[in-house]
This record gives structure tokens, sequence and C-alpha cells, in this order.
């Protein structure tokens, strides 16, 4: 797979380093002269340019990239560089770096983001993960279909504890993606059955979080 990442900064060149090991082919495109770092990730490809230009991105060969990453520090950039990526290249995914919590609602299809990943928000999101049972915890938001990935961790006096995957009646627009149990990530099959202190990761639409938590914490203290 070929990913473009705009902004070679410590996220995009994190994120390259990550996708390199991975066997993918990486094209890091920065302006600034200080960020262009061979030596730091000399297996990628280096493009010293304006990603928000036409001329750059042709010469990107962006049209040839499955995934296109808007990684800088600078949320006005990652949305010209997301849209032109999705409108003018056609790239089939593109993910896009918010910086500020504030213009999160920006980041979606209109925009040509598919996915929007705001570092504050994960990390405020995994703060609480790390210290709720029982409460549903956004992690990140796929700005196609309004879906979201959430968690939450079962109390061990909720009424699920003790069913099998395959016997609750899951709300609709929503998937148990991952069950997280004692460091183990397991693929849930219908005859699994749910322990307390699972971790369970869905994607949902966002209009049913509220259906999908009531349904987890049921019996639960925490309500």
């Amino acid at each position: 797979m070929r990913v473009a990442i705009a902004g070679a900064g410590a996220v995009g060149r994190s994120i390259a380093g990550e996708l390199l090991e991975n066997g993918h082919e990486v094209l890091l495109v920065d302006k600034n002269p200080n960020s262009i770092s061979v030596e730091r990730v000399p297996m990628a490809e280096w493009l010293l340019a304006d990603a928000c230009e036409i001329t750059s991105l042709d010469e990107a060969a962006l049209q040839h990239c499955h995934v296109v990453i808007a990684a800088t520090g600078d949320d006005k950039v990652n949305l010209v560089v997301s849209l032109l990526a999705k409108t003018e290249y056609g790239v089939p995914r593109v993910v896009a770096r918010v910086n500020n919590p504030k213009n999160e609602w920006l980041f979606n299809e209109s925009w040509g983001v598919d996915v929007a990943v705001s570092t504050p928000r994960l990390m405020s999101a995994l703060v609480e993960e790390a210290v709720s049972v029982g409460d549903l915890v956004r992690l990140m938001r796929f700005s196609q279909g309004n879906a979201n990935l959430v968690e939450l961790t079962l109390a061990p006096d909720t009424e699920l504890v003790g069913t099998r995957v395959g016997d609750v009646d899951w709300p609709t627009d929503t998937a148990l993606v991952t069950i997280i149990r004692e460091g183990r990530v397991l693929v849930p099959a219908r005859d699994d059955t749910l322990e307390a202190g699972d971790e369970l990761l869905f994607v949902a639409a966002q209009e049913r979080e509220e259906e999908l938590e009531t349904l987890l914490s049921a019996g639960s203290g925490a309500q």
C-alpha cells in the first residue's frame, strides 16, 4: 500500500516509521527544509514541497496513493490537504489530524476526511478509559457514516456478565469488533461469554451510543 503523509514533524515521522515496518511504501511531504530529515526515516521517500499546492501534489503522484494522512500541526493545512486528496485525486482513504478540538466538527466528508484523529481528545479518552468502568468512552470518530469507535469496560454487577455474545440483542448500527481480556485481544464469536472486566470495543452510530451504554450498564451501580 502506498501512503503519502503531509507533515514530516515528529507525528508524521512516527507514523511513517510504523507503516514502513509493516511493509508499506511511504512518501513524506513538508515545505519546511528543517523538517526534511532523511536520516531519521531513511526508507521513506521525501519531498520538499507545499502539500496545499496542486503542483506539489502532482509531483507527489497522489493519484497513485491508497491513503493520504494530513498530519501537520496546522488544522487549516490538514483540511486543505484532505479536500484536495479526495476531490482532485480520488484518494480512497484520507486520515486527518485534528490539533484543536474546537475544529473537530469541520473534519468530515465535506472536507474529504474519512477518519479524523484528535490527539487531545484521544489522550483525554484514554485517561477516561483507564479510570472508568461502566461508562462509554469515545475513542475515535469516523466521518463517513457518522460512526465512532467506542469502548466500555463491563462492571462486575452488569447483567450481561455471563451472557453469550450471540444472545445479546445489540442495538442496530453497532458492531462489537474486539474484546480485550487480561491483556489478550479476542475476536468476538457468538459462543463467547462476556466476563466482568472485559473491555468491549464497538463501532457504533453516534445516535446509538446512549442506547448501547444503557444496555451494557444495565444492573450496574454505575447507572
